[in-house]
């Protein structure tokens, strides 16, 4: 796999819009995990290193999709009922061990293996069976209820492309085609740090001024929901020389150093400085609302992500730009997050120029989603999240918006479940 380059993030300009900088996260950031094999049962979770081809039909044989009577289509009247006699019996594990005959019709059940010869299935319950003998109903086409060899996957197709994430389903296929191992991109590496003097540990006393450390914790969960192997650097002061000593060990053995706080342009904003002293900076302001102050760039060669210090913005920008990058990173060619029209519920006052996501949930009105916006905008409460179901997206074009208006709806789940 391909390390970065020197100037992955090299994107220019003193401000990106959210399509220009994930274009160029698109354009120049590539895998930089290696592989490995791991067994089946391990794989859930995981990003397929390389195509997996079929080595043999799915299903390996044609086979009955219901319990009836198989026969050979030229044996029916195409008009009257049909009686033929019984000839023998398949079952799943246990085929006929010979050709169909011309004029038997033979008793097979869900799964068995179709007799050479015989190419259309009845059902049972079209058909009546008295003393060794069966009466076929007229009017079936030709195949009916046949199951071909390869009808799922045929042999030599590519079963699941590399970059996919394997998911119950995807496990489920590798199993069918016979693999007990895949091949596998090793997790991606993150170590994790919260800055700011005022932060504290969750259940650590609480003076007056401060506060407990929720981006570390909600950014670990959404990181180890991407697959990664999250190394916790825990809360680092608001002092240039601390965060050098911690981005130079955390450089050491990481693929990706991920920050929160200490992005913006304050005096106790710091990151950008020690970035930069170890590595390079190549963009801290995005056209986004909340989250303008986002840090992309590397440390000694290793990618890093400075998000922003408020939850919400902490939330929004992961989602919007800190996960594809990530799953870039880790080697998944995962496409954009879907999203979907519903009718704004609210009306909005919004200046063009910048990309604002909005918290809202989701009613039905008859055969339409309303989107009800939070009625708290404020980049801290992280409530709104937890009470909300998505983000209503508005375009940088876009400027005050009229209630009935269609706007972009980005459910949660695609983004940070």
């Amino acid at each position: 796999m391909a390390q970065l380059s020197d100037d992955c993030f090299a994107f220019g300009g003193a401000l990106l819009t959210v399509e220009e900088a994930l274009a160029r996260i698109s354009e120049r950031v590539t895998c930089v995990v290696g592989n490995e094999t791991v067994p089946l049962r391990a794989a859930a979770g995981r990003i397929l290193a390389c195509d997996l081809l079929a080595p043999m039909n799915l299903p390996p044989h044609a086979n009955s999709a219901v319990d009836g009577y198989a026969v050979a289509f030229t044996d029916l009247s195409p008009e009257t009922e049909t009686e033929l006699p019984v000839g023998g019996r398949a079952a799943a594990g246990h085929p006929l061990d010979r050709p169909i005959r011309r004029g038997e019709a033979i008793r097979i059940f869900t799964g068995a293996p179709m007799p050479d010869g015989a190419d259309t299935v009845l059902m049972q319950e079209d058909c009546v069976v008295a003393n060794g003998r069966v009466r076929l109903k007229f009017g079936i086409r030709k195949g009916a209820n046949r199951r071909h060899a390869g009808e799922d996957v045929a042999s030599g197709e590519t079963a699941l492309a590399a970059g996919r994430r394997l998911g119950p389903a995807e496990i489920g296929l590798a199993a069918a085609l016979g693999y007990r191992e895949l091949p596998v991109c090793r997790p991606l590496r993150a170590a994790l740090l919260s800055t700011g003097d005022e932060v504290r540990e969750p259940g650590a006393a609480l003076p007056p001024g401060m506060i407990y450390d929720a981006n570390r914790f909600m950014l670990a969960a959404m990181l180890e929901g991407l697959g990664c192997v999250v190394g916790d650097f825990g809360i680092r002061p608001d002092r240039e020389a601390a965060l050098v000593d911690t981005l130079r060990v955390a450089s050491g053995d990481h693929d990706l150093i991920v920050t929160s706080g200490g992005v913006s342009t304050g005096d106790e904003d710091h990151v950008k400085a020690a970035v930069e002293r170890l590595g390079v900076v190549h963009f801290w302001r995005l056209a986004i609302k909340p989250g303008r102050p986002v840090a992309l760039g590397q440390v000694a060669g290793v990618p890093l992500i400075g998000l922003p210090g408020n939850p919400v913005a902490v939330a929004v920008t992961f989602a919007v730009l800190a996960r594809p990058l990530i799953l870039k990173l880790a080697g998944t060619t995962a496409s954009a997050p879907r999203t979907f029209p519903a009718r704004a519920g609210f009306a909005y006052r919004k200046k063009p120029g910048r990309r604002e996501y909005l918290r809202a949930r989701l009613e039905r009105d008859g055969n339409a989603l309303v989107a009800v916006k939070h009625p708290r905008d404020g980049a801290g409460i992280l409530s709104s999240i937890v009470q909300s179901e998505g983000l209503v997206i508005l375009d940088e074009a876009t400027g005050d918006l009229a209630a009935g208006t269609i706007v972009e709806f980005l459910p949660f789940s695609e983004v940070l479940g």
